[in-house]
């Protein structure tokens, strides 16, 4: 496809996958950008309204061969075989989190995209929560003494009939936790390793339902992580830092919150989509990538170096 002509508007984009995220952040954070053009999407049998849907990525390409760039907004676990499909036919390409069910299978798409010259974007959404910058700059000028984690909801109310989510390759309750994981990988200056990881797993599933990590960083900052898929009342997506001086940040709401040392730092409204959606289309015009796969290279280590605890069969 070759660098997009700073000229040529808009981006005509297609969607592989019809579901909830497509249709609660992909659809509308597209039609909201002026450089960009919803022009198709393809599902089995989703066929959301306002949306020319095909069955297939074969047939909306035949109708659609104007399509330049493909968000796939599927399920991890064939997610490869997409990337491929798009990749092999010159298409740039938004891989929704987490990019794959494997390291492996996400860095052999990384490859096909380099070998082939499109643009290739591993989302992580959280990233573009508007504190998350704001929490980097000022973990830049300290040093710190601990980092926390709690990252609990009820998947009942997130993620209702998403079988696939215990299955393996699903992750389970790091599927939200890894948005956790992308903002750590963001905000500290060094690499993070898993250390210990309690995987509580349900007797009738193959991805964890609650899982506690242990980490820590190169330059030798533990990090605790609690991750919690039956969470009621209250939902969580926190993260704690405290300096060596006793300072300390909060990072609430996913990131979208900012309290430092007790105070509310005003923040601009979220716009993580948006912003992830203008990211690409920035890559794009400079024919670049951007596949960081640090945060899915911790869950691999915490599946590799994990207790695997029996939990309760779990029913939704």
């Amino acid at each position: 496809m070759g660098l997009l002509s700073l000229g040529r508007k808009p981006l005509k984009i297609g969607l592989i996958g019809l579901g909830k995220i497509a249709v609660d952040q992909h659809i509308p954070s597209i039609r909201g950008n002026k450089n960009l053009e919803l022009v198709a999407g393809c599902s089995p049998h989703a066929r959301p309204e306002g949306v020319q849907a095909y069955k297939d990525m074969d047939a909306m390409m035949s109708a659609h061969p104007e399509i330049e760039a493909i968000a796939i907004c599927t399920p991890p676990q064939i997610r490869h075989e997409i990337a491929r499909q798009v990749i092999d036919i010159g298409r740039h390409v938004f891989l929704e989190k987490p990019p794959a069910a494997t390291l492996g299978e996400a860095e052999s798409i990384k490859a096909m995209a380099a070998a082939k010259g499109v643009s290739l974007l591993a989302s992580w959404h959280s990233r573009f929560a508007p504190a998350v910058e704001a929490a980097r700059e000022w973990i830049a000028a300290r040093e710190l003494r601990s980092v926390t984690i709690h990252w609990k909801e009820n998947v009942r109310q997130w993620h209702p009939g998403q079988r696939w989510i215990f299955e393996a390759g699903g992750m389970g309750v790091f599927d939200p936790g890894i948005n956790s994981l992308s903002i750590l990988t963001r905000i500290l200056p060094d690499a993070v390793m898993v250390k210990k990881a309690d995987l509580h797993t349900p007797v009738n599933c193959q991805a964890p339902i609650q899982v506690e990590l242990d980490m820590l960083s190169e330059s030798g900052v533990p990090i605790r992580a609690e991750y919690d898929f039956l969470q009621e009342g209250v939902q969580t997506w926190s993260i704690y830092v405290e300096s060596k001086s006793f300072e300390k940040l909060t990072l609430s709401m996913g990131g979208a919150g900012l309290e430092i040392d007790g105070k509310t730092i005003a923040q601009p409204k979220e716009a993580e989509y948006p912003g992830l959606y203008k990211h690409f289309y920035e890559l794009i015009k400079k024919g670049e990538s951007d596949a960081d796969f640090s945060p899915l290279r911790i869950v691999a280590d915490a599946m590799l170096l994990g207790r695997r605890i029996d939990a309760p069969e779990y029913i939704e």
